[in-house]
């Protein structure tokens, strides 16, 4: 399970929202995460909010998407309550966990109750997270015809060895047959890959890489492991049972996939995230990166509508109980100050390719300018765009992206 809840603000069991959330709304754009927290295995580096069947202590899959549509109409409720302005929803991701292992009827009927409730745009992405030993072409046939259009699947690897290490169960040779089916079908591809495992070699994560793009998938994210505290691999790490993963092997791994990916056709859009074409990048993810607005469903999702942030009760045996209640499912909230909001502007604006404002640099840092220069100097950003107002990262800034921020945001 993941860690603990952020500590924040009691959350109102109605559900109502500031008027704070309502400002500026109608220049905003609307989005939906739904948390499917399922999975047959626990994966030794997961700190994701999932549970496997022995931990679900009364809660049943089988009852899952009429709970979660329950929130759905709950969610509708409060935006109307709120004075929100009436948006459809721009784009909708179901994430997990593992989305897949309900039927493919239940994710449909879910996404049918969204688009009763706010309905959605026309052409919009529609995204689910697949395991590929869960679907095959019926499964993503029935997903198409409820109004799937984007399917990511979880590859992390294509080396036996090293998904054992993350203790990933799948066959890794579905993965290529669950991409071919999806596109056959007409449905937009994403493949995601963690580099960095313990033990993973450079020739690896190569061949990795490699076997991802030979799958012609229209997007591939790629991702450094992260060694989350509370994790079984953690605990591996620190009893001595795995190496930690080295730190300039790391950075050798992201410049040879972002090689790799730029010489088969693949843009960078975001630090982690590559796609072929604007068309193909993921317009979810850029809705987080943008600081849209978005409703979390789910337990432990997290929302976000108009600088109001509240996340979700972890369990799902809770998170049913408050909804059968007609109460919100939240734990806590915080209401954003706006220099917060500039922060995290910062902090995500400058992970994409088309940059952060210098201006918005400035205002959270007046001493911005200097440390631009030294930037520039320093070939992490783009020296001709700096100069033109944005900070636009190269690719030994894209390797440093965190740092450059510690920096921006120093007091």
């Amino acid at each position: 399970m993941a860690g603990p809840l952020p500590i924040g603000d009691p959350a109102p069991a109605d559900g109502s929202l500031p008027a704070q959330a309502a400002v500026g709304a109608a220049d905003r754009t609307f989005h939906a995460y739904v948390h499917i927290p399922f999975c047959t295995v626990r994966c030794g580096y997961c700190d994701f909010n999932t549970y496997t069947a022995g931990e679900l202590a009364g809660a049943k899959q089988s009852d899952y998407a009429d709970v979660l549509i329950a929130e759905v109409k709950f969610s509708a409720q409060v935006i109307m309550d709120a004075g929100l302005p009436k948006r459809k929803l721009s784009t909708v991701f179901f994430g997990g966990g593992t989305p897949t292992l309900l039927p493919a009827s239940d994710l449909a009927r879910i996404l049918e109750a969204l688009r009763n409730a706010f309905e959605i745009v026309e052409d919009a992405e529609v995204t689910t997270e697949a395991n590929p030993d869960t679907v095959d072409a019926d499964y993503l046939r029935e997903l198409r015809n409820g109004g799937f259009n984007r399917v990511s699947f979880g590859m992390q690897s294509a080396v036996s060895s090293v998904l054992a290490t993350l203790e990933r169960s799948h066959n890794p040779e579905n993965v290529s047959i669950g991409v071919t089916a999806a596109k056959e079908l007409g449905l937009k591809t994403s493949v995601d890959l963690i580099y960095g495992a313990p033990g993973e070699t450079l020739a690896e994560w190569r061949q990795s890489v490699e076997t991802a793009i030979a799958m012609q998938p229209d997007h591939i994210s790629a991702y450094a492991l992260i060694v989350e505290d509370g994790t079984k691999l953690a605990r591996q790490i620190k009893a001595g049972q795995l190496a930690e993963p080295d730190e300039d092997l790391q950075a050798d791994k992201y410049e040879l996939a972002d090689s790799l990916l730029a010489d088969a056709g693949f843009d960078w859009y975001e630090v982690s995230n590559w796609s072929r074409g604007s068309e193909n990048l993921s317009a979810h993810n850029i809705s987080y990166w943008a600081s849209q607005d978005w409703w979390g469903y789910g337990p432990g999702a997290h929302s976000h509508v108009g600088g109001v942030r509240w996340w979700n009760v972890k369990h799902p045996t809770t998170y049913a109980a408050k909804l059968a209640e007609g109460n919100s499912p939240a734990a806590g909230r915080e209401t954003l100050s706006e220099r917060t909001r500039l922060e995290e502007r910062v902090l995500l604006e400058i992970r994409i390719s088309e940059g952060l404002s210098v201006d918005l640099a400035k205002q959270v840092n007046p001493d911005a300018g200097k440390l631009i220069a030294g930037f520039i100097a320093d070939e992490l950003v783009d020296a001709k765009a700096a100069i033109g107002g944005v900070l636009k990262l190269t690719l030994k800034g894209r390797l440093l992206a965190d740092s450059l921020v510690r920096k921006l945001l120093a007091d």
